[in-house]
């Protein structure tokens, strides 16, 4: 296949990338998305091969290594449980960094394979590309891999502060401009190469520890940006079309998510890469027992409450993803609306600990898309709703942040649960959410408190309605 007829495949991927975000945003066109993506992909990699300049030993590899990827990413996507997608997907955010460190160290290595120059002699623009795609490939794995550990509770998910941590990591950016600009003088010394993977490592692993709680599903978008860039980056170095568009589409499309969901939760990038949000907020009480002003109820209390009703918004949150418990809401929806009662979702932006997370848990258990509804198209409807349903979402539903100025979550939009006649709320214990702070919803008067396993309480609840 010639260049002409590559770059024509290229620009049908690029198209079909496009279509596939078109469709990615709504639930309704999701599945759609995904298979215009997939179709893209496809015919990337056949263009790819198709394009000749390869020896049969290096085809080998190749298809080797898809074999043993694709295998691998099968077996991933078919075990893994909702609850573990967040970290899923930032454990593949840092495979995409890593990737453009090895093509990038391949390319200054062998740089006459890619029509670059020679060694020591690399064109100009090409150590440009080939560095800045190191250092944001570099600082996405580290910083993919402690957002991963964060995720999966291997390492504490609050934020980790030490002193003098900011001035630290502004040094270790300049000290990576400067090392990009003495790597391009040189002509592409391998030294100064080590030199800015190891000082982007660093600064991967520096920039997401003291970043922690509500900010992680920020967190998962931003290092998506990053990912997308670096692969941007190291398109241009080697000259690859498709994976320059992909790239831009990725780091664009993550840049803009981030954006939207910082603006959800009224604070600034720079803010968020800041980090220690929620350091400084004090735990609650631990346990139900002795909490003065705190209504407690049952799930039979609940059932009943229920029955009552004309019309119950349910507000999910992590806690439903940590037990499960979509198909046991689902079942409940179902129920009431068998007995004439309005059921209707409210998905806070930044509930869950990664973009869409409760979206995709509700489609899972085949929530009808129609019943779902954002922040914004649903808050003035809790104050005509008989009864609120929050399962496990603390921090989208805290009144301090329309009421005390010196919270960490001040001026963050959250969902006027309050309002609503009476608020069921599904939750372990009295322990804050992830900001580390109390919910004054908790102690509100029409705030009825249901401790225990988000998925049991639920089913309980709807045993109750049956009954």
């Amino acid at each position: 296949m010639n260049e002409s007829y590559t770059a024509f495949a290229y620009l049908i991927a690029a198209v079909l990338f496009i279509l596939a975000l078109r469709g990615l945003s709504h639930p309704t066109t999701s599945r759609r998305g995904n298979q215009m993506g997939i179709a893209g992909m496809a015919i990337a990699i056949v263009a790819t091969f198709a394009h000749g300049g390869m020896s049969f030993g290096g085809v080998l590899i190749i298809v080797l290594g898809v074999a043993i990827g694709g295998t691998i990413g099968t077996i991933a996507a078919l075990r893994i449980k909702m609850t573990a997608l967040p970290q899923l997907v930032a454990a593949f955010h840092s495979l995409v960094g890593l990737a453009a460190v090895f093509v990038a160290a391949s390319a200054l290595n062998a740089p006459q394979s890619f029509g670059i120059g020679a060694p020591h002699h690399i064109h100009l623009e090409s150590l440009i590309e080939m560095s800045l795609g190191l250092a944001i490939g570099a600082i996405t794995f580290t910083g993919s891999l402690i957002a991963f550990a964060k995720l999966q509770a291997l390492m504490s998910g609050t934020p980790i502060m030490f002193k003098g941590q900011h001035p630290l990591n502004l040094g270790l950016g300049v000290l990576i401009i400067l090392l990009i600009i003495l790597f391009v003088a040189s002509g592409g010394s391998f030294v100064l190469f080590a030199l800015i993977a190891l000082t982007s490592l660093l600064l991967g692993l520096l920039l997401i520890i003291p970043i922690g709680g509500a900010d992680m599903p920020v967190v998962v978008s931003m290092l998506n940006s990053y990912s997308g860039w670096a692969a941007s980056g190291i398109g241009f170095t080697i000259g690859n079309l498709a994976l320059i568009v992909t790239g831009a589409l990725v780091g664009s499309s993550g840049a803009i998510l981030s954006y939207i969901m910082c603006k959800g939760m009224n604070r600034s990038i720079i803010n968020v890469i800041a980090g220690g949000f929620g350091a400084t907020g004090e735990a609650a009480v631990s346990g139900p027992t002795g909490d003065k002003g705190v209504k407690i109820g049952s799930a039979a209390d609940a059932a009943f409450i229920m029955k009552n009703a004309s019309k119950v918004i349910v507000v999910p949150g992590y806690g439903m993803a940590v037990s499960q418990a979509q198909h046991a809401l689902r079942e409940m929806a179902d129920t009431l609306k068998k007995d004439g009662v309005e059921v209707k979702y409210a998905i806070h932006p930044v509930a869950g600990r990664m973009p869409g997370h409760m979206n995709v848990l509700l489609a899972e258990a085949n929530v009808p898309y129609d019943d779902v509804f954002e922040l914004e198209e649903i808050n003035n409807e809790f104050s005509t709703a008989d009864v609120v349903y929050v399962i496990g979402a603390n921090d989208v539903t805290n009144p301090a942040a329309k009421t005390d100025p010196q919270s960490p979550i001040y001026g963050m939009p959250i969902l006027d649960v309050e309002k609503a006649r009476t608020v069921l709320f599904v939750k372990r214990s009295m322990a804050s959410g992830y900001s580390g702070v109390d919910n004054e919803l908790f102690f509100r008067p029409n705030t009825m408190m249901l401790f225990g396993d988000a998925k049991k309480m639920t089913e309980e609840i709807v045993q109750g309605l049956a009954d």
